[in-house]
């Protein structure tokens, strides 16, 4: 695995590209490192900041709790752990809760009794879409605990 320190104009783009594709303002960040997984997929890092890249999908790391907190939410029962845990989508009936969010929005999923990270992923309808629905998917799940995302950005030092 390659690992690149970016430039200072790189690291503006990409900044700004992950304040248009996630809708939040991130702080001002220096010095962020690439660390390529495969042609598509990489971890970006940096000193409190860890994001994932997928396709052209920027995700927050699960391990990044004070990020994470910073996007809308789905809580779902203890039935759904496992699968979301194995990479399946979010159906809705699994889920017990969940803040408002946009379709297209990345999510973060928690489960209800210790309010862990379980997952992340992009939202496939509305929140006001998925309260009046009582089957079918609600998010595309991306990163998930005990991918390939979350193993290697456990073994990565900042």
């Amino acid at each position: 695995m390659k690992a690149n320190l970016i430039s200072r104009s790189e690291t503006a783009s990409l900044l700004k590209e992950l304040n248009l594709q996630w809708a939040i303002n991130l702080p001002k960040i220096k010095n962020l490192k690439i660390h390529e997984i495969s042609e598509n997929e990489s971890i970006i890092t940096s000193k409190g900041f860890v994001a994932v890249k997928t396709s052209d999908v920027y995700l927050p790391f699960l391990g990044d709790t004070s990020l994470l907190e910073k996007f809308p939410m789905i809580t779902v029962d203890m039935g759904a752990v496992k699968f979301i845990c194995n990479g399946a989508n979010v159906m809705r009936p699994g889920i017990t809760r969940f803040s408002e969010f946009e379709k297209g929005q990345i999510v973060c999923v928690i489960e209800e009794s210790q309010k862990k990270y379980l997952a992340v992923g992009k939202s496939l309808l509305s929140s006001q879409e998925a309260k009046s629905n009582t089957k079918g998917e609600v998010v595309k799940n991306m990163h998930y605990i005990s991918d390939k995302f979350w193993n290697i950005g456990k073994e990565i030092k900042e």
